[in-house]
Protein backbone atom coordinates (compact mmCIF):
# COMPACT_ATOMS: atom_id res chain seq x y z
CA UNK A 1 0.00 0.00 0.00
CA UNK A 2 1.14 3.70 -0.70
CA UNK A 3 2.10 5.87 2.24
CA UNK A 4 2.90 9.32 2.72
CA UNK A 5 5.99 9.65 4.03
CA UNK A 6 6.70 13.12 6.71
CA UNK A 7 8.59 15.19 3.89
CA UNK A 8 9.71 18.04 6.65
CA UNK A 9 11.61 15.03 8.04
CA UNK A 10 13.01 13.71 4.90
CA UNK A 11 13.09 17.00 2.48
CA UNK A 12 13.42 19.91 4.58
CA UNK A 13 15.03 22.14 2.01
CA UNK A 14 12.49 20.97 -0.82
CA UNK A 15 9.84 21.92 1.73
CA UNK A 16 11.63 25.65 2.55
CA UNK A 17 11.14 26.17 -1.34
CA UNK A 18 7.91 24.70 -2.59
CA UNK A 19 4.60 25.50 -1.37
CA UNK A 20 3.86 21.91 -1.05
CA UNK A 21 5.86 18.15 -1.08
CA UNK A 22 4.35 15.17 -1.08
CA UNK A 23 6.70 12.08 -0.28
CA UNK A 24 5.41 8.82 -1.17
CA UNK A 25 7.20 5.72 0.11
CA UNK A 26 6.30 3.94 -3.80
CA UNK A 27 3.92 4.72 -6.65
CA UNK A 28 3.42 3.81 -10.19
CA UNK A 29 4.54 7.34 -12.10
CA UNK A 30 4.88 10.62 -9.73
CA UNK A 31 3.77 12.44 -12.99
CA UNK A 32 0.38 10.21 -13.57
CA UNK A 33 -0.43 10.73 -9.72
CA UNK A 34 0.27 14.34 -9.88
CA UNK A 35 -1.75 14.65 -12.83
CA UNK A 36 -4.62 12.59 -11.31
CA UNK A 37 -4.96 14.98 -8.24
CA UNK A 38 -5.17 17.93 -10.84
CA UNK A 39 -7.63 16.56 -12.44
CA UNK A 40 -9.71 16.13 -9.26
CA UNK A 41 -9.59 19.18 -8.54
CA UNK A 42 -7.70 18.37 -5.23
CA UNK A 43 -4.29 20.28 -6.46
CA UNK A 44 -5.03 23.63 -8.11
CA UNK A 45 -9.01 23.19 -7.71
CA UNK A 46 -11.56 24.81 -5.78
CA UNK A 47 -12.55 22.13 -3.36
CA UNK A 48 -9.11 20.12 -2.53
CA UNK A 49 -9.28 19.73 1.27
CA UNK A 50 -5.48 18.62 0.68
CA UNK A 51 -4.34 21.00 -2.49
CA UNK A 52 -2.29 24.16 -2.24
CA UNK A 53 -5.42 25.98 -2.27
CA UNK A 54 -6.47 24.59 1.15
CA UNK A 55 -7.56 27.23 4.04
CA UNK A 56 -6.56 30.04 1.41
CA UNK A 57 -8.68 32.79 0.02
CA UNK A 58 -7.45 32.57 -3.23
CA UNK A 59 -5.04 30.64 -5.30
CA UNK A 60 -2.54 32.23 -6.62
CA UNK A 61 -1.70 30.18 -9.61
CA UNK A 62 2.05 30.65 -9.08
CA UNK A 63 2.20 27.48 -6.97
CA UNK A 64 4.58 25.54 -6.87
CA UNK A 65 3.98 20.87 -5.74
CA UNK A 66 6.84 18.81 -5.34
CA UNK A 67 5.44 15.54 -5.60
CA UNK A 68 8.45 12.80 -4.58
CA UNK A 69 8.67 8.74 -4.12
CA UNK A 70 11.80 6.70 -3.19
CA UNK A 71 10.23 3.96 -5.18
CA UNK A 72 8.53 4.00 -8.78
CA UNK A 73 7.19 0.90 -10.36
CA UNK A 74 5.61 1.97 -13.33
CA UNK A 75 7.68 5.12 -14.59
CA UNK A 76 7.12 7.22 -17.76
CA UNK A 77 9.70 8.83 -19.95
CA UNK A 78 8.77 10.63 -23.19
CA UNK A 79 7.01 8.76 -25.88
CA UNK A 80 6.30 6.06 -23.69
CA UNK A 81 9.52 5.11 -22.86
CA UNK A 82 9.47 3.63 -19.55
CA UNK A 83 11.45 4.62 -15.70
CA UNK A 84 11.52 2.60 -13.28
CA UNK A 85 13.52 2.33 -10.22
CA UNK A 86 14.12 1.04 -6.56
CA UNK A 87 14.70 2.59 -3.21
CA UNK A 88 17.94 4.76 -2.70
CA UNK A 89 19.13 4.73 -5.73
CA UNK A 90 16.81 7.72 -8.05
CA UNK A 91 15.78 10.99 -7.93
CA UNK A 92 12.25 10.79 -8.36
CA UNK A 93 10.28 14.01 -8.41
CA UNK A 94 7.56 15.47 -10.33
CA UNK A 95 6.58 19.31 -10.09
CA UNK A 96 3.33 20.71 -10.85
CA UNK A 97 2.95 24.23 -11.34
CA UNK A 98 0.74 26.26 -13.54
CA UNK A 99 0.82 28.65 -16.77
CA UNK A 100 -1.38 31.17 -18.83
CA UNK A 101 -3.14 29.00 -21.74
CA UNK A 102 -2.07 31.79 -23.89
CA UNK A 103 1.46 30.71 -23.56
CA UNK A 104 0.62 27.01 -24.09
CA UNK A 105 -1.38 27.82 -27.05
CA UNK A 106 1.68 29.97 -28.00
CA UNK A 107 3.63 27.37 -30.52
CA UNK A 108 6.60 29.79 -30.79
CA UNK A 109 7.34 29.89 -27.38
CA UNK A 110 5.65 26.59 -25.89
CA UNK A 111 8.43 24.43 -26.68
CA UNK A 112 10.62 26.00 -24.32
CA UNK A 113 9.06 25.60 -20.91
CA UNK A 114 10.23 21.59 -21.25
CA UNK A 115 13.90 22.37 -22.14
CA UNK A 116 14.14 25.26 -19.32
CA UNK A 117 13.03 22.57 -16.88
CA UNK A 118 15.86 20.49 -17.78
CA UNK A 119 17.92 23.73 -17.90
CA UNK A 120 17.17 24.39 -14.23
CA UNK A 121 17.43 20.20 -13.15
CA UNK A 122 21.13 20.35 -15.01
CA UNK A 123 22.04 23.83 -12.92
CA UNK A 124 20.50 21.99 -10.00
CA UNK A 125 22.56 19.08 -9.76
CA UNK A 126 25.80 21.39 -10.37
CA UNK A 127 24.45 23.36 -7.29
CA UNK A 128 23.69 20.90 -5.20
CA UNK A 129 27.23 18.98 -5.76
CA UNK A 130 28.68 22.14 -5.07
CA UNK A 131 26.48 22.37 -1.81
CA UNK A 132 27.44 18.53 -0.64
CA UNK A 133 31.32 19.60 -1.32
CA UNK A 134 31.55 16.80 -3.88
CA UNK A 135 33.98 16.81 -7.00
CA UNK A 136 33.12 16.20 -10.83
CA UNK A 137 35.95 13.65 -12.39
CA UNK A 138 38.33 15.79 -14.08
CA UNK A 139 38.02 13.05 -17.05
CA UNK A 140 34.21 13.57 -17.27
CA UNK A 141 32.92 16.06 -19.23
CA UNK A 142 30.40 18.33 -18.07
CA UNK A 143 26.85 17.78 -17.60
CA UNK A 144 24.78 19.10 -21.32
CA UNK A 145 21.31 18.55 -22.44
CA UNK A 146 20.31 16.29 -25.04
CA UNK A 147 17.44 17.42 -26.94
CA UNK A 148 15.03 17.36 -26.13
CA UNK A 149 14.50 16.45 -22.69
CA UNK A 150 17.29 14.12 -21.26
CA UNK A 151 20.28 14.95 -19.18
CA UNK A 152 23.82 13.89 -20.00
CA UNK A 153 27.40 13.33 -18.90
CA UNK A 154 30.07 12.88 -21.27
CA UNK A 155 27.67 11.17 -23.59
CA UNK A 156 25.90 9.27 -20.96
CA UNK A 157 22.38 9.70 -19.90
CA UNK A 158 21.93 10.43 -16.22
CA UNK A 159 18.30 11.26 -16.61
CA UNK A 160 15.18 12.22 -18.04
CA UNK A 161 12.31 15.17 -18.16
CA UNK A 162 9.00 14.76 -19.22
CA UNK A 163 6.43 17.59 -19.33
CA UNK A 164 2.85 16.50 -19.69
CA UNK A 165 -0.13 19.27 -19.82
CA UNK A 166 -3.02 18.89 -17.58
CA UNK A 167 -6.17 21.46 -17.43
CA UNK A 168 -7.10 22.18 -14.61
CA UNK A 169 -10.64 22.16 -12.64
CA UNK A 170 -12.38 25.21 -12.91
CA UNK A 171 -9.85 27.15 -14.54
CA UNK A 172 -10.08 28.25 -18.11
CA UNK A 173 -7.38 31.07 -18.49
CA UNK A 174 -4.33 28.31 -16.70
CA UNK A 175 -3.52 24.87 -17.44
CA UNK A 176 -1.40 22.94 -15.29
CA UNK A 177 2.46 21.65 -16.11
CA UNK A 178 3.64 18.05 -14.48
CA UNK A 179 7.32 18.14 -14.53
CA UNK A 180 8.73 15.19 -13.85
CA UNK A 181 12.60 14.27 -13.62
CA UNK A 182 14.20 11.02 -12.56
CA UNK A 183 17.70 10.77 -12.52
CA UNK A 184 20.38 8.20 -11.68
CA UNK A 185 22.21 9.20 -7.97
CA UNK A 186 23.51 5.89 -6.81
CA UNK A 187 23.68 3.16 -8.84
CA UNK A 188 26.45 1.00 -9.05
CA UNK A 189 27.78 0.34 -12.27
CA UNK A 190 26.75 -2.89 -13.32
CA UNK A 191 22.88 -2.34 -12.59
CA UNK A 192 22.92 0.71 -14.79
CA UNK A 193 19.96 0.14 -16.96
CA UNK A 194 21.48 0.30 -20.37
CA UNK A 195 25.12 0.34 -21.46
CA UNK A 196 24.99 4.58 -22.20
CA UNK A 197 23.49 4.79 -18.68
CA UNK A 198 25.59 7.16 -15.84
CA UNK A 199 24.96 7.43 -12.21
CA UNK A 200 26.10 10.39 -10.34
CA UNK A 201 28.04 8.60 -7.40
CA UNK A 202 29.83 7.29 -10.20
CA UNK A 203 31.38 10.98 -11.77
CA UNK A 204 31.59 12.72 -8.20
CA UNK A 205 33.83 12.33 -5.57
CA UNK A 206 32.09 12.49 -2.10
CA UNK A 207 28.40 12.84 -2.14
CA UNK A 208 26.04 12.24 0.80
CA UNK A 209 23.53 9.61 0.65
CA UNK A 210 20.81 9.37 -2.58
CA UNK A 211 17.98 11.05 0.42
CA UNK A 212 20.14 13.74 1.08
CA UNK A 213 21.32 14.36 -2.74
CA UNK A 214 17.23 14.14 -3.72
CA UNK A 215 16.43 16.83 -1.23
CA UNK A 216 19.88 19.34 -2.57
CA UNK A 217 18.80 18.42 -6.17
CA UNK A 218 15.10 19.15 -5.48
CA UNK A 219 15.34 22.34 -3.29
CA UNK A 220 17.37 24.14 -6.13
CA UNK A 221 15.45 23.00 -8.75
CA UNK A 222 12.27 24.37 -7.24
CA UNK A 223 14.07 27.62 -6.93
CA UNK A 224 15.12 28.08 -10.09
CA UNK A 225 12.25 26.85 -12.14
CA UNK A 226 9.93 29.41 -9.73
CA UNK A 227 12.03 32.51 -11.21
CA UNK A 228 12.12 31.42 -14.43
CA UNK A 229 8.32 30.45 -15.04
CA UNK A 230 7.56 34.57 -13.65
CA UNK A 231 10.16 35.43 -15.86
CA UNK A 232 8.55 33.30 -18.76
CA UNK A 233 4.97 34.27 -17.72
CA UNK A 234 6.09 38.31 -17.81
CA UNK A 235 7.36 38.15 -21.65
CA UNK A 236 7.64 34.79 -22.89
CA UNK A 237 9.26 35.38 -26.52
CA UNK A 238 11.58 37.50 -24.33
CA UNK A 239 12.48 34.33 -22.37
CA UNK A 240 12.35 32.22 -25.02
CA UNK A 241 15.15 33.92 -26.69
CA UNK A 242 17.28 33.96 -23.11
CA UNK A 243 16.56 29.77 -23.37
CA UNK A 244 17.80 29.38 -26.44
CA UNK A 245 21.29 31.44 -25.68
CA UNK A 246 21.45 29.03 -23.17
CA UNK A 247 20.61 25.72 -24.34
CA UNK A 248 22.77 25.70 -27.48
CA UNK A 249 26.43 25.90 -25.19
CA UNK A 250 25.09 22.92 -23.51
CA UNK A 251 23.53 21.00 -25.90
CA UNK A 252 24.67 17.15 -26.60
CA UNK A 253 22.86 16.46 -29.82
CA UNK A 254 24.05 19.93 -31.68
CA UNK A 255 26.32 18.85 -34.56
CA UNK A 256 26.60 15.35 -34.31
CA UNK A 257 25.02 12.48 -36.37
CA UNK A 258 21.74 11.73 -35.14
CA UNK A 259 18.47 9.62 -35.83
CA UNK A 260 15.15 10.76 -34.86
CA UNK A 261 12.53 7.87 -34.43
CA UNK A 262 8.68 9.64 -35.01
CA UNK A 263 5.71 8.18 -33.22
CA UNK A 264 4.52 6.96 -36.40
CA UNK A 265 7.66 4.63 -36.82
CA UNK A 266 9.47 6.49 -39.35
CA UNK A 267 13.31 7.20 -38.87
CA UNK A 268 15.26 10.43 -40.13
CA UNK A 269 19.30 9.74 -40.28
CA UNK A 270 21.38 12.92 -40.72
CA UNK A 271 23.26 15.62 -38.44
CA UNK A 272 21.33 17.97 -36.01
CA UNK A 273 22.74 21.20 -37.50
CA UNK A 274 20.68 23.96 -35.62
CA UNK A 275 18.30 24.84 -32.54
CA UNK A 276 15.44 27.22 -33.81
CA UNK A 277 13.40 30.00 -32.12
CA UNK A 278 10.81 27.65 -31.56
CA UNK A 279 12.45 25.01 -29.73
CA UNK A 280 12.52 22.50 -32.48
CA UNK A 281 15.71 20.59 -33.73
CA UNK A 282 16.69 21.12 -37.92
CA UNK A 283 18.68 18.41 -39.43
CA UNK A 284 20.39 17.86 -41.85
CA UNK A 285 19.71 14.69 -43.68
CA UNK A 286 21.91 12.25 -45.65
CA UNK A 287 20.60 13.80 -48.91
CA UNK A 288 21.79 17.52 -47.47
CA UNK A 289 17.88 18.55 -47.23
CA UNK A 290 17.05 20.89 -43.97
CA UNK A 291 14.49 18.97 -41.93
CA UNK A 292 12.19 20.29 -39.15
CA UNK A 293 12.14 17.99 -36.20
CA UNK A 294 9.66 18.70 -33.37
CA UNK A 295 8.43 15.98 -31.68
CA UNK A 296 10.35 13.00 -31.91
CA UNK A 297 13.05 10.97 -29.43
CA UNK A 298 16.60 11.69 -31.54
CA UNK A 299 19.65 9.43 -30.12
CA UNK A 300 22.82 10.78 -31.00
CA UNK A 301 25.11 7.71 -33.05
CA UNK A 302 28.53 9.57 -32.70
CA UNK A 303 30.21 12.27 -30.50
Amino acid sequence: MMAILDSAMIMPRTCAAADQVLLLDTVGSTNTYAADLVREGVLFGTHGANGVNAGKSAWSGHEIVAIAANEQTAGRGRLDHTWTSVPGESFIVSLVVSVPVSIMRDLSVSGWLQMIAGCEVRDAIVGAVRDCGGGFDENIGGISLKWPNDIFVDGRKLGGVLAEMVPITGCGDRVAIVIGVGLNLAIAQERLPIDMAMSLQLIVHNLPDAAVMRDAIAARWVQGLRSRLADFEEDPHREAVRAREAMIPICWTLGKSCEAHFVDGTTLRGKAVALNDDASLTIEDQEGVLRRVSTADVGVLSK
